[in-house]
């Protein structure tokens, strides 16, 4: 939504500015610091999303949760777009991160989510775990997939300009790639980065004031760092191809199970129980996520046993910390996740056929992916 913004007074575009200038995207209260040192004014950080969205736009919204198949909305061809220049990981031997190995006495988790969305879907947004996530100030990394942004384009916006979030890469759309190759598994890794560098890149336009959306650009990764395999499935080929796009793997050690619908005590437990110091924790906030309902008694319960929310990204650069490294992808136990593999070859044929059948209908191709 984006006819309602906020209205601006000269000191609340001066703090904006001294923000984006003056501030990094980790910890806002070492903004305030910093700009408390400069300028001897007491400041509160502003949050850079509501600069340009008004509160009403930045909230849930009934029915953004619901997931749509089989529509002819939900075709998208990928951006026509060189990808930026980056480089690729060197490791000979690519493994995947499970979970972080924290020094003594330091009690950080990371809540992760995954959105997610098929070719023949549009797939929804879980708006009340972000306002939650916000509201609570809680620290989270969302793995998004390529046609999930361009789909929900201003909700795609508000997370990567929001301090609190951290925005990965989940692959285009979703398909498995321990039973693709070649050309379409490279296709479904950078599509997703062409993807976020279009929706990053039209930030000036998602603003009121143009110039300050271009100012929030420069503060937003110009690059996705992190990836999570659909899934929860790899091999040897999409390890490398990965590592190649310049991109590390990040799987989980704790799933909270929310696709399947259960009652929240289930989730409660299922979460806390399993959580240790440095634990990666998957959800989904894609329309397939029951645990909702349970989010703020494990957020509670956590707290309660001492435990503090980071980032992916956070938890990779505490001082002392050892990434837990595994040769493949599962999800609580080796092989788990190879149960998949018929179902998605059966997906990935429907696939071809719901893009067939767009692309006759639409008389255009899905253009070329550089």
């Amino acid at each position: 939504m984006r006819n309602r913004r906020p209205v601006r007074t000269p000191i609340a575009l001066l703090t904006l500015v001294l923000a984006l200038l003056f501030s990094g995207y980790g910890c806002s209260c070492a903004f305030a610091v910093k700009i408390d040192q400069l300028t001897g004014l007491k400041l509160t950080p502003p949050d850079p999303a509501r600069q340009c969205w008004a509160d009403e736009a930045l909230k849930t919204h009934p029915g953004e949760e619901l997931v749509r198949k089989g529509i002819p909305a939900a075709y998208r061809p990928p951006p026509e777009r060189q990808l930026s220049p980056r480089p690729s990981k060197s490791e000979d031997n690519v493994k995947v991160i499970r979970r972080v190995d924290l020094p003594p006495g330091v009690k950080l988790v990371a809540l992760t989510f995954d959105l997610c969305e098929q070719p023949y879907e549009i797939a929804g947004y879980q708006g009340a775990i972000v306002d939650f996530l916000r509201d609570q100030k809680i620290r989270a990394t969302f793995f998004a997939g390529g046609k999930w942004m361009l789909s929900h384009l201003d909700r795609a916006q508000q997370l990567m300009t929001d301090p609190l979030f951290e925005v990965a890469n989940h692959t285009w759309e979703h398909r498995n790639l321990r039973i693709i190759t070649g050309k379409k598994l490279n296709d479904e890794i950078q599509n997703a980065e062409r993807a976020y560098e279009e929706v990053r890149s039209n930030l000036g336009n998602s603003c009121s004031m143009p110039e300050l959306g271009e100012a929030l650009k420069q503060r937003v990764p110009e690059h996705m760092s992190l990836f999570r395999f659909p899934f929860g499935a790899c091999n040897p080929e999409s390890l490398r191809a990965v590592a190649d796009a310049g991109l590390t793997p990040v799987q989980w050690d704790v799933s909270s199970g929310d696709p399947t619908p259960a009652k929240p005590e289930v989730y409660v437990r299922q979460v806390v129980d399993n959580t240790k110091p440095g634990s990666i924790i998957l959800f989904h906030a894609n329309g397939r996520g029951h645990a909702t309902v349970a989010l703020s008694a494990i957020a509670r319960e956590l707290k309660a046993r001492g435990y503090e929310f980071a980032t992916v990204t956070d938890l990779l650069n505490v001082e002392g910390a050892k990434p837990v490294l595994t040769d493949t992808c599962f999800d609580s136990k080796l092989g788990d996740t190879n149960r998949y593999d018929t179902l998605s070859r059966q997906l990935e044929v429907a696939f071809e056929r719901f893009s067939k059948e767009q692309i006759g209908k639409r008389g255009v191709g899905k253009g070329p992916t550089r």
